[in-house]
């Protein structure tokens, strides 16, 4: 199950498609295409791929609705996505990932841009089914970002259900929703304070200051999404672009 698509000058390039992954591209205001999938989910042994080139163009890239993932025994399923950026923008909106009970899921996640490209990732966490509160097996993830060839972040990590929920009962806040947001702007600095005074005050400048992640937490799906949403209309407001609707309500 696999989509690899391509811009070149904003033009539309279909290198490779498996069902049961589908796609719906709009170009009004300007290149949008919606992930669609036509199975109930990931179940053990699915690997995903996800391929996305981009040269001289501007994507917004969003999924048409929630990433389910079915229980496992041994097996993991496994998301893999390989972004590609040259002198380009891109805007990739995830929904919500929802583990089952048992659930073993894998994600390798990289995104490799040159230094007049600029990004917004977004990336959801929800607690599980409305009667399961963090009862997968396992998570685990791999996300790594290149600037001109360099690595600039690298995050690996290994999670169980236990851990997360262990951690949600212990801290402060005790919200069970993430979003965790990675963003690359032409002024990493300045597009901080500016989150700052619009009260994202999770967000930080990675090693090199070439990128700036962010955590976002809530207690609902709409008031996470929507903080989520706010921080990418601010970098749009950056790139001077209008308020965008992804056509979901």
């Amino acid at each position: 199950m696999s989509i690899h698509l391509s811009f070149q000058d904003n033009l539309f390039a279909l290198k490779r498609l498996r069902l049961p992954t589908r796609y719906y591209h709009f170009r009004d205001e300007q290149n949008y295409i919606k992930l669609v999938s036509i199975g109930e989910g990931i179940f053990p042994k699915d690997r995903i791929s996800t391929v996305v080139k981009l040269e001289n163009s501007d994507l917004l890239l969003a999924t048409e609705s929630a990433t389910k993932v079915y229980p496992s025994k041994k097996e993991f399923g496994i998301n893999r996505i390989d972004i590609q950026l040259q002198a380009s923008n891109l805007e990739y909106i995830n929904d919500e990932l929802i583990l089952y009970k048992d659930a073993k899921f894998l994600q390798l996640l990289r995104i490799r841009a040159d230094s007049e490209s600029t990004f917004f990732y977004g990336d959801i966490l929800s607690h599980g089914r409305s009667y399961e509160y963090f009862d997968f097996d396992t998570m685990a993830a791999k996300n790594s970002f290149y600037c001109d060839g360099r690595l600039e972040y690298l995050e690996k990590y290994t999670k169980s259900g236990e851990n997360v929920k262990s951690y949600t009962q212990q801290s402060f806040n005790k919200h069970s929703l993430f979003a965790k947001i990675y963003v690359k702007t032409q002024d990493n600095e300045a597009f901080l304070e500016r989150l700052e005074k619009e009260c994202f005050t999770s967000f930080a400048l990675s090693s090199n200051k070439e990128m700036l992640i962010g955590v976002i937490s809530q207690n609902s799906m709409q008031a996470l999404k929507s903080q989520l949403l706010a921080a990418w209309e601010l970098y749009r407001l950056l790139l001077g672009k209008r308020k965008f609707n992804l056509g979901k309500e």
